[in-house]
């Protein structure tokens, strides 16, 4: 009996299961009463920030709302340095998920995005993970867990996730930054932090290309 692929595919209806019960029973907090919970915390509120938004990036649950979140509550530097710790954390947990399901789970997992995923990834390495990691509006969620699935090394992984996942952090805080303080700094790092989304997005996207029409070398397992 294939007992690895029969376990897999329990873990599977069971992931699904949990995220059927989330949608109905759980209700994710405003923006506001989140920030004013995280204020009310105090010290702590660093830690429980940090937990709360490595959860966030290893589930498809978007991590936007907790990086604008960080930016209110604590401002573009500390905001940007916790909001970094806690997506480092949640996307390689989610990476390592992945490597424990196996490809062929991962892949129906994804749903809609497994083919973008597999076309980028597979084969692919630290040029693939900052390209698709930058892509404004595409998720964290199946980085993490296609990168896992398609052999993706954990070196390159962890450190195209810290590189890449900078921008998009800065930009995000910033937003929450000037949302809780308008003016002209807060303003000019939204405006500068974007723009080096866009750029940086395009730069890993043609090293991404160069690599691959070389021909890269094969994944292996760590």
């Amino acid at each position: 009996m294939p007992w690895a692929s029969i376990l897999r595919n329990v873990v599977l209806v069971l992931v699904a299961l949990g995220a059927v019960w989330l949608a109905f029973n759980v209700r994710l907090p405003s923006l506001d009463s989140l920030q004013a919970d995280i204020s009310d915390l105090g010290g702590w509120g660093l830690g429980a920030f940090v937990l709360l938004y490595a959860v966030v990036a290893a589930t498809p649950i978007p991590v936007t709302i907790v990086a604008v979140a960080g930016g209110m509550a604590f401002g573009l530097p500390l905001g940007t340095v916790l909001s970094m710790v806690g997506v480092v954390i949640g996307c390689y947990a989610g990476y390592w998920v992945a490597r424990a399901l196996g490809r062929t789970t991962v892949m129906r997992l994804l749903g809609g995005h497994a083919e973008v995923v597999e076309d980028r990834l597979a084969n692919g390495g630290f040029y693939a993970v900052c390209t698709m990691r930058l892509m404004p509006g595409f998720p964290y969620w199946p980085v993490n867990y296609g990168s896992g699935a398609l052999g993706v090394r954990s070196r390159e992984y962890l450190s195209a996730t810290t590189i890449s996942a900078l921008p998009g952090q800065l930009s995000l805080v910033a937003v929450g930054a000037f949302i809780a303080n308008p003016g002209i700094v807060n303003g000019v790092a939204v405006a500068i932090f974007w723009t080096l989304v866009i750029v940086l997005t395009m730069i890993a996207f043609r090293r991404w290309r160069s690599t691959r029409n070389t021909g890269p070398s094969e994944p292996v397992n760590e």
